[in-house]
């Protein structure tokens, strides 16, 4: 093979290396080459690209390694497989990731290979892991670490090869699958408003150093409740003696909404009646839990289903996925 059929990608801010090895790795995945290609000698390739020896046999190397190439006495350099491998970087792993990821492995053939990590929202650990999947994957997807835009690690990988998941702004890179944390979170309570009405008090329980919810949220949730005049406030911890009648509360996290419901239990307060409920993010549990809790939710299975079709057929994508509020009896 020629350097001519290899295109060699020089994305800014790689090394050499890196554009070489992503190179070869974007040839096998494309279908350009296939299983047992010979490729070019380290001299050849060094001739006809212009990069140092040193640089294409450490190449070669890498991708040995990833098993995307092989070596043997005689014949050379050839490619090992050529079927697509996919990094996959989750923030963490809940019951709606769950879900994500069963719809995402359900949409793609099984000759894909899937990588599955997890950032827990840790920046050294997500740039490390950012870092180490360069050149490995013929696709990327990835839960940002935040609302606010792209994490400058991500720049460093091809923006075609790439797609944003959950959080992110439009516009910062070329594919992306988001959820809307502000005007979306008020359209859903103000479709709810004809339940929340009966109750008293709306509490948000939202703590910024304790869940990496988007902020917007809390603006969304104040606007809404000036807008209808309704009594409300915004607590970092759910309060177990402060809980009485006439309260609906909206919980971000899991931990609190099983604490509220814990507490109206002891307390003889009924779900839906007595205290309102709605809890972010749907799963099957919450489908049934106390009658059912009220939930504004994204529909992850969609996410993971339009994601593998990013990956098997390569086309742009750029959607902010709906965020509905699914009424159940909690509230």
């Amino acid at each position: 093979m020629s350097l001519l059929q290899l295109k060699i990608n020089t994305i800014s801010g790689q090394t050499k290396l890196q554009q070489l090895v992503n190179s070869i790795s974007e040839a096998v995945s494309s279908g350009k080459l296939k299983a047992g290609d010979i490729l070019p000698s380290v001299n050849q390739l060094s001739s006809e690209s212009g990069f140092s020896r040193d640089t294409v046999f450490k190449a070669y190397n890498l991708l040995k390694k990833q098993g995307i190439i092989e070596s043997a006495p005689q014949k050379g350099y050839f490619v090992a497989s050529d079927n697509p491998r996919v990094f996959m970087l989750l923030d963490d792993f809940s019951a709606f990731k769950e879900q994500l990821y069963n719809a995402f492995r359900d949409n793609l053939p099984a000759s894909y290979s899937v990588d599955l990590w997890f950032h827990h929202y840790n920046h050294a650990n997500f740039k490390q892991l950012i870092q180490n999947s360069q050149g490995r994957y013929s696709m990327y997807l990835v839960m940002n670490i935040d609302n606010k835009g792209i994490d400058p690690a991500l720049k460093k990988i091809d923006s075609k090869k790439l797609l944003l998941l959950d959080m992110g702004k439009p516009g910062k890179t070329d594919n992306y699958l988001l959820q809307d944390f502000d005007k979306a979170l008020e359209e859903c309570l103000t479709e709810g408003w004809p339940a929340l009405q009966r109750y008293s008090e709306f509490i948000l329980i939202y703590s910024p150093t304790k869940t990496p919810h988007p902020a917007d949220t809390v603006a969304a949730f104040r606007r809404f409740c000036k807008s209808r005049k309704m009594k409300h406030k915004v607590v970092e911890k759910f309060s177990t003696d402060e809980m009485k009648p006439g309260q609906a509360y909206l919980a971000i996290k899991d931990s609190d909404l099983v604490e509220i419901i814990k507490t109206a239990t002891l307390k003889r307060l009924s779900l839906g009646s007595e205290i309102g409920v709605v809890s972010y993010n749907d799963t099957p549990m919450k489908e049934i839990v106390d009658g059912g809790i009220t939930v504004i939710s994204t529909d992850f299975g969609k996410m993971g289903a339009l994601a593998a079709e990013f990956v098997k057929t390569r086309q742009p994508l750029a959607e902010v996925l709906p965020t509905q509020i699914i009424k159940r009896a909690s509230l």
